[in-house]
């Protein structure tokens, strides 16, 4: 049976809310099997996610471990996997000591908001206060998401890492960089790496040259000794020390999304994909040329598969929150029992009667980039059930993508006829259908959704010979989901939507606004959004027990 369905590539998927280890046939693509475990988050404070580094490591080689005994299960044997490959949670940010190789600090998740003073203070710093100072070298805006910012904010708040990186002994990477370190031997001679795609999204690298940037590590005021050697994100870069795969070459490093490009074959400029998650993010393909976005998107790299290959690049739309605001629905009110549960309640209504949900619980990324805004829902009467509120759940991920969408069709100049989709939340059937309802276009699906994971194996295998990425005739089997709304009815609950959103902005002061003294309409509204908080709570508890 191995003879039939090798050679085999592994593939590392750690995302933000779990870890899998997924192996795949080079011949035809197809998932052989995995395993998966789930991660826990910590919220210290308000605005604060953290994950243990540890967790997420051990979690990596438990994943390997299981996965390669359910091949066994399939008489398959572990010596058909030839190399592994990883994606990874982007912006999340982790330092370590060279030394111990223990953590210094928990993992700072890109959603994390703590970063907001420091935000302040480095738009403060620039010549005309402006947030996309920094665009025209590295291609994102000066917000909390990225990973330069969390480190500052380490540096600054924790004497343990300000002392490690004053000693020469702090290490900074993402998540591939930890894990990749770890793997190959840590303190006994781990490689410190990363590669172009991770790194474009720390905004210390210089988004041309593709190189740590001079004048963005003096911005930041952080040392390159403690950042990883940037590489392409197809090549070998070290081999696992440890664990069943032992000897093994590693040959892929991918962030999530760009990975999410590579498993759609979005190799042609013009191609994007729209992965859902925690989050949610579309990406387009724009060759090897950079396109700097006036309707804020971010100019990030899509891909370099091989040292010797030309970069691509890509536009892309962060949304911070869509998986997430089903798992606050069933982790903080209790609408629901399990995530799945979602479509069968949100199915139970025709529509959301006027209830709009818009989840900024980290802010707004694109096209806003509003760190102040915070989560509401509004619209609500007597008549609103839990029914409601979950549908309302699944169109507001389906309104920030119309956003994203509308965005990118400015900014490229293309407007998309159709948009491949991949990611958990893609198993909702109903979601799909609302999601092509919204946008007008058609919605593409791929009956493997494990696309994240996929490119991550097709760059590792074709960094060794073993996955062929120039074949044009690879075919996909697809469902697609066609728009049955008219254009007006999309287009009123659009702006409806709109209105909502305007609504969630500047909920938090900045340290400024807490100063100034307060005015008649500061009271007004304090009221006004108190009362509706209040009423949110007592609506949450009354559909707990219905």
């Amino acid at each position: 049976m191995s003879s039939s369905v090798g050679p085999l590539v592994g593939a590392v998927d750690q995302g933000t809310s779990s870890t899998r280890f997924l192996i795949f046939s080079s011949k035809n693509a197809e998932l052989v099997t995995y395993h998966q475990t789930e991660i826990q988050q910590k919220c210290p404070h308000e605005g604060w996610v953290e994950e243990d580094p540890v967790e997420i490591l051990e979690s990596v080689k438990t994943c390997i471990a299981k996965a390669v005994d359910n091949l066994k299960a399939l008489n398959i044997s572990h010596t058909d996997i030839k190399c592994i490959g990883i994606t990874n949670q982007r912006e999340t940010t982790v330092v370590w000591d060279k030394v111990t190789g223990e953590p210094l600090h928990n993992a700072i998740v890109w959603l994390d908001l703590r970063t907001s003073s420091t935000v302040e203070k480095l738009i403060a710093k620039t010549p005309h206060k402006n947030k996309d100072h920094l665009r025209p070298l590295c291609g994102l805006p000066i917000t909390t998401y990225f990973s330069a910012v969390k480190l500052r904010w380490l540096l600054d708040n924790s004497p343990k890492v300000a002392k490690a990186a004053a000693e020469g002994r702090c290490l900074f990477g993402t998540v591939d960089s930890w894990l990749l370190w770890n793997l190959t031997g840590g303190k006994e001679g781990g490689q410190h790496i990363t590669d172009v795609t991770n790194a474009s999204r720390t905004m210390l690298m210089n988004i041309q040259d593709l190189k740590w940037d001079d004048k963005l590590c003096q911005f930041f005021e952080i040392n390159k000794d403690m950042l990883p050697e940037i590489r392409s994100s197809a090549e070998k870069y070290g081999n696992l020390v440890d664990g069943p795969l032992k000897g093994l070459p590693i040959s892929g490093i991918l962030g999530d999304q760009q990975a999410a490009l590579v498993g759609q074959l979005c190799f042609k400029p013009g191609q994007a994909k729209n992965t859902y998650g925690t989050g949610c993010f579309l990406l387009m393909n724009t060759g090897n040329e950079l396109v700097h976005s006036n309707n804020g998107l971010l100019t990030t790299v899509g891909y370099q598969l091989g040292p010797n290959k030309p970069v691509v690049y890509a536009l892309e739309g962060a949304i911070a929150i869509a998986g997430a605001c089903v798992r606050w629905l069933r982790d903080n009110l209790g609408i629901i029992q399990t995530s799945q549960e979602i479509e069968k309640l949100a199915e139970k209504v025709d529509s959301t009667h006027g209830c709009y949900f818009v989840p900024a619980f980290s802010g707004l990324f694109c096209p806003y980039w509003q760190n102040d805004a915070r989560g509401i829902v509004c619209g609500l009467s007597q008549f609103t059930t839990k029914e409601h509120i979950a549908r309302a759940a699944l169109e507001a991920v389906c309104f920030q993508t119309r956003e994203l969408l509308v965005a990118m069709n400015q900014d490229s100049g293309i407007p998309l006829k159709s948009i491949q989709v991949d990611g958990g939340m893609t198993a909702n059937n109903l979601l799909m259908q609302i999601q092509a309802d919204l946008m007008g276009i058609d919605v593409v699906r791929p009956s493997m959704p494990e696309t994240t994971a996929l490119g991550a194996a097709m760059a590792a295998g074709h960094a060794i010979g073993v996955w062929n990425l120039e074949n044009e005739d690879t075919k996909v089997t697809t469902d697609i989901f066609t728009s049955s709304i008219t254009e007006s009815d999309r287009d009123e609950r659009f702006s409806r939507w709109k209105e909502a959103v305007i609504r969630s902005m500047h909920w938090v002061p900045s340290s400024e606004q807490k100063d100034r003294p307060r005015t008649l309409w500061d009271g007004l509204a304090g009221g006004y959004f108190m009362f509706g908080s209040l009423t949110l709570l007592l609506i949450a508890k009354y559909l707990q027990q219905r």
